[in-house]
């Protein structure tokens, strides 16, 4: 290295982040007027960098562009390559580098995953009869992923005679899987090559053909099940379905009992089940017909059927259908566990002597058995947020529940739970290196929402010694979209904040689940500001509680998180010293005006279909690109993926590009875009830690924590 750029490497590294952003001159995205039509009545709208959007991904001006944005963020962010590197060790150093998962039995082997010290990737394998027996290692993965800059292996599917696995990869992150088949007995890899599918194969029983979901080449649904026959081209493979409303989603699985093969479609609005014989896969039949407004799932065990359904029942009950009843008749269904407007119905697991209930109430997942003879039992916890799961529960056969336990100060824990006795056994705490519980504190705060309806709760945790004298920085997250639940779980990571001072808040807004379906509705559609309002109300209830200052308040979301970011910006900058808005949705109107783009169709019963006026109006008065103004914003960082299936890596693009454009401050904004990633980063389990002490380092600076 060369003095004089050593001298100057010098200089950039003693310059605060903030001046440093003003020094180094910022990427200027070219303006390129390109006008969008809307729906009869709505005036076209001007998108001067619709040019950035380019599908191939191989457009040289747009490609300079977002490498100019990585070498604009790399310059400003090189005084905290010092304490980014801190932050990864002490992340990293929270995770036992060798840990392995609690092995579960599935037709007489013991399956677990495994890490080895340094290493990105697990392994995957087994054990016959019990966990002394010689290891069989079935993948992996470091090997698989070597030489790769993104490497997920997403699915392993064992045959019912133990001796093939089907394995779906992706080496782009655009979630187009490659399924292919491994001899578990010799090693070999077949010449079985499916491309193009969605992840998770199932197998008929003979072992000689599965069944898995092929995608559609354009917009990324899987709207085909076909089947697979050992030994042929996937040319060959035969269509079982095909799904023509291209609003549902689509999965297939096993029933508990493996005597049904099921596939399941679902919108947001409704669903349906089609089941075939395993032993002898012929035509799917349909379990109940789909209808607007009607959402069920079924599972088989013990001669009958047991299906959640919101029939009747916004918040969920369980029925019952017997064997020998025409499934399509759903007067036969009988009321198992009735309807509560109190508590929300989340998952159900099937057991020979109970059934499992996950469940929510008053904001938090819990977990309850009901045996056969109608006795219910809750499964306690000591803290005021927390979250229990059922965990993986392969064979019906037990009077053992298996089920996760984890909070904002407790690592995840899975324990074993006897439904007959009531006894509990722990089978293993996740390690956390250098973590001791007892030094944090969590608690519930409960937020009334400015609409006078509803009171919003929120899981906060801070170190021991913590003063409410409203002098801490905050970081608050959300998601609040979906219909999915936030839960407080813990994290190594946020520890990190914590020990530095901080206090960390979990926003459980309307948009979710965490409060009941209606919790959902009244966070979607034409009441889709709710969830941005609840995130503000609660960012401002915390610093009047002297949680927090004013000035060094923290917001972090991705995806439809990042969306939730977005409008916040736009409608309380003065609240936020700083945003962290990873692969957000923030183009609404225009991805949902484009049946072209993955995900679009699917959700216009999430955000509303922009073909129709009313839609398109209420939708852009929120869209974050759209109303990005001439004023003072929060200092910003934002995150993508140039590979993103899920959120195309233009929308945040667009946004940045225009808030540059517009923006009267010169708070930071930065972009980092990961060429080699989709919607969920970075692949392996140390390499996105990495992206985490990137912008925790940036926000640190930004709220003046030392």
């Amino acid at each position: 290295m060369s003095l004089r750029l050593t001298t100057a490497l010098a200089l950039v590294l003693s310059i605060p982040v903030a001046a440093l952003a003003q020094t180094v001159v910022p990427p200027v995205a070219a303006k390129k007027p390109f006008l969008i039509t809307g729906p009869a009545g709505a005036p076209p709208r001007n998108d001067d960098y619709y040019w950035l959007r380019d599908d191939t991904r191989k457009n040289p001006e747009m490609l300079a562009n977002l490498n100019a944005e990585n070498a604009y963020a790399d310059a400003v962010l090189g005084p905290t390559k010092p304490l980014q590197e801190t932050l990864y060790n002490e992340i990293v150093g929270r995770i036992k580098q060798d840990d392995a998962s609690v092995p579960y039995r599935k037709r007489g082997y013991y399956y677990y995953t495994r890490f080895e010290t340094g290493k990105d990737y697990a392994i995957n394998a087994r054990r016959k009869g019990s966990m002394t027996a010689p290891e069989e290692v079935m993948f992996d993965q470091n090997a698989m992923a070597a030489g790769k800059g993104y490497f997920a292996l997403s699915s392993v599917d064992i045959s019912q005679d133990n001796g093939l696995a089907a394995f779906a990869t992706d080496d782009v992150g655009r979630r187009q899987y490659v399924i292919r088949v491994k001899n578990l007995k010799t090693g070999e890899i077949l010449s079985d090559t499916v491309t193009n599918a969605e992840p998770g194969a199932v197998w008929a029983n003979d072992g000689k053909s599965f069944f898995y979901i092929d995608k559609d080449l354009t917009t990324l649904l899987g709207n085909k099940v076909k089947r697979h026959v050992l030994g042929t081209p996937a040319s060959a493979d035969t269509v079982v379905y095909e799904e023509k409303d291209n609003t549902f989603y689509m999965g297939i699985d096993r029933t508990k009992d493996d005597r049904f093969i099921c596939i399941g479609v679902q919108s947001t609005v409704s669903s349906e089940s089609r089941c075939t014989s395993a032993a002898a896969p012929g035509s799917f039949a349909v379990v109940a017909p789909r209808q607007r407004d009607f959402l069920y799932q079924a599972d088989h065990l013990g001669g009958r059927w047991v299906v959640r359904t919101n029939w009747n029942a916004p918040n969920y009950r369980l029925m019952t259908l017997a064997d020998g009843t025409a499934w399509g008749d759903r007067t036969k269904w009988r009321d198992m566990v009735a309807h509560d407007p109190k508590v929300f119905i989340d998952d159900y697991a099937l057991f020979d002597g109970f059934t499992a209930i996950n469940e929510r109430s008053g904001g938090l997942k819990r977990l309850r058995t009901l045996t056969a003879a109608g006795k219910s039992s809750f499964i306690a916890s000591d803290e005021p947020a927390y979250a229990m799961s059922l965990g993986t529960n392969a064979e019906p056969g037990t009077d053992w529940l298996r089920y996760t336990y984890t909070s904002l100060t407790t690592p995840t824990r899975t324990f074993e739970v006897n439904a007959r006795t009531g006894a509990r056994k722990l089978l293993k705490e996740n390690p956390a290196p250098g973590y001791v519980a007892a030094n944090y504190v969590t608690e519930r705060v409960w937020v009334p929402a400015r609409d006078g309806k509803v009171r919003i709760p929120v899981s906060v945790v801070y170190k021991k010694g913590f003063k409410r004298d409203g002098t801490a920085a905050m970081l608050q997250y959300a998601y609040g979209s979906y219909g999915a639940s936030t839960d407080p779980t813990w994290s190594p990571s946020v520890t990190s904040l914590l020990d530095r001072g901080m206090v960390y808040a979990l926003a459980h807004i309307r948009g979710g689940q965490e409060m009941g379906r209606s919790w959902y509705d009244d966070g979607k559609m034409f009441n889709k500001k709710n969830t941005f309002t609840d995130f503000v109300d609660v960012t401002r209830y915390l610093v009047a509680q002297k949680y927090a200052a004013k000035d060094r308040v923290a917001a972090r979301g991705g995806s439809a998180g990042g969306l939730l970011m977005g409008a916040v910006a736009n409608m309380a900058p003065e609240d936020y010293k700083v945003m962290i808005a990873q692969v957000p949705f923030v183009d609404v109107v225009t991805t949902m005006l484009d049946e072209t783009i993955p995900l679009t169709t699917g959700e216009w019963d999430e955000w509303g279909n922009p073909k129709t006026k009313a839609s398109y109006d209420y939708m852009l008065s929120y869209s974050p690109y759209d109303q990005v103004a001439a004023k003072t914003y929060p200092a910003l960082f934002v995150g993508t993926g140039l590979w993103d299936s899920q959120v195309q890596y233009y929308e945040p693009a667009k946004w940045v590009a225009k808030l540059r454009a517009t923006k009267t401050d010169t708070n930071p904004l930065l972009f980092r875009v990961n060429m080699e990633a989709g919607h969920g980063g970075k692949s392996g389990r140390f390499r996105s830690y990495r992206e985490t002490a990137e912008y925790y380092a940036f926000m640190l600076g930004q709220l003046g924590v030392k």
